[in-house]
């Protein structure tokens, strides 16, 4: 049975995001599996705003990161300035230390700035003049970036995207939804005036029991058979690493528990499987075939016993 706690985040969330169902779950599943979220589509589809409402019903303190060509490392993490009172330099924080980063068109910042948020991504803690600052708890990145032909977009390198346990892409919404979406309320008005659907102690409550999630002998089976698939059909890349084989069961984890299940069934691994495999399969879409129709052939060839 699904917790009542997870149950009113998700329809909070579809008063929001209209028509989105599976990807708020595919978001509320990374959040739970302590991963960050990159979300890839279009300008205007819900990106921005779906970040937003996670960080407000979720009850986290909030800051975006418009991210530009001209951003700068420090823009990010902070500076140390001068103090002429006591003849020393001061550190002043920058937005990363939130519990919820927003980087907003991640890829139209240089390589150099994305790389910015290598560490703080993945040990949860910056390096400022030879001192280690700890970020808050719990931290995530959600961040939002534009298709690659966009103009004055820069890839995010492959040891960049390895640190977002999914990438998932909103898409236009389905008629009904947009026709919901041109004559209801505005989304900016309804995020000001919604309260959290959660407290602090309920959200760490909800990771710590989707971490507990059972993995039988057998599905652990299933994921290494997923694994070993994605090396043999993904020629340009290798395949899946194992520290993303850890990720799908974390996810899968997530997702279990959000379907108030208390252990995780094939099911569970093939509705994450796409946001965690896509981004990380790097053979190019020359050959007719995308990232993730790849991802989707990989769980095609694996047989289920």
């Amino acid at each position: 049975m699904q917790d009542a706690r997870l149950g009113q985040l998700i329809d909070a969330a579809n008063q929001i995001i209209l028509g989105k169902d599976h990807q708020i779950r595919l978001a509320i599943a990374c959040l739970l599996a302590r991963g960050h979220l990159l979300i890839e589509d279009v300008p205007g589809v819900g990106k921005t705003t779906l970040a937003h409402a996670l960080a407000r019903l979720l009850g986290l303190k909030f800051q975006r990161i418009q991210f530009t060509s001209d951003l700068l490392p420090a823009d990010i993490l902070g500076v140390s300035i001068y103090d002429r009172e006591s003849g020393r330099f001061r550190f002043h924080p920058g937005p990363v230390f939130a519990q919820l980063i927003l980087a907003d068109e991640i890829n139209r910042a240089t390589p150099k700035t994305q790389s910015a948020l290598l560490e703080a991504m993945e040990e949860g803690q910056i390096t400022a003049d030879g001192d280690t600052l700890p970020l808050p708890e719990p931290f995530f990145v959600i961040a939002t970036q534009n298709p690659q032909n966009q103009i004055g977009t820069f890839p995010l390198p492959e040891s960049q995207l390895d640190r977002f346990l999914m990438r998932i892409s909103l898409g236009y919404p389905s008629k009904a939804a947009e026709r919901a979406l041109l004559l209801g309320q505005d989304r900016r008005s309804m995020l000001a005036g919604q309260s959290p659907s959660m407290s602090d102690t309920d959200f760490r409550d909800l990771q710590a029991r989707a971490a507990g999630i059972h993995v039988s002998d057998a599905l652990a089976d299933y994921v290494q058979a997923l694994l070993a698939t994605s090396r043999e059909m993904d020629v340009a890349g290798g395949g899946l690493s194992p520290r993303a084989g850890l990720g799908l069961l974390n996810a899968a984890r997530a997702w279990s528990l959000i379907e108030g299940r208390d252990m995780v069934v094939p099911e569970d691994v093939q509705a994450v499987f796409p946001a965690i495999a896509s981004h990380r399969l790097r053979r190019q879409a020359g050959d007719g075939e995308t990232q993730v129709s790849l991802a989707e052939r990989i769980l095609r060839a694996v047989v289920v016993v």
